[in-house]
């Protein structure tokens, strides 16, 4: 009776675990390594924000070059945020979380989308070559793991 109740338990952890939403991609509690998501998607660039111009949603930590990018955020997040809570675009099509490089970008439909990138792997190229595909499957896998 004791082993049946203790596995009926972890079974039902392991269920309320599986529908726990991913968390975004932070370093340090700090969103997009603490780069500018304005920049990204009103000026189409990478730029490094300051610690000391910040706005925090959700317990992300956002940073800003500028106070007129921190008050744009404020103002309207969601419009700013990066997409699938910014990890890898290409790998979140295959349902994976994997960090990324904040210098490899895109804007899909005004949204931000990150790659991963090192010497030997440039997601966004992969990307860009089957974004058609790839894209359709990063949204359902991200709308699945975040029920």
């Amino acid at each position: 009776m004791k082993a049946r109740l203790l596995a009926g338990l972890a079974l039902c952890c392991l269920a309320q675990c599986a529908h726990a939403a991913v968390k975004p991609y932070l370093v340090d509690g700090v969103a997009l390594q603490g780069y500018d998501a304005v920049a990204y998607v009103d000026e189409t660039r990478a730029v490094e924000g300051s610690a000391t111009i910040t706005a925090t949603v959700d317990g992300a930590v956002y940073r800003f070059v500028s106070p007129a990018h921190c008050a744009a955020f404020k103002k309207n997040p969601a419009r700013y945020e990066p997409a699938y809570g910014g990890w890898c675009a290409y790998a979140m099509s295959r349902g994976e979380q994997v960090e990324v490089d904040p210098k490899h970008f895109k804007l899909v439909d005004g949204k931000l989308l990150l790659f991963y990138y090192s010497l030997w792997a440039d997601t966004l190229k992969k990307w860009n070559a089957d974004q058609a595909t790839l894209k359709p499957a990063a949204d359902a896998w991200w709308k699945k793991l975040n029920p």
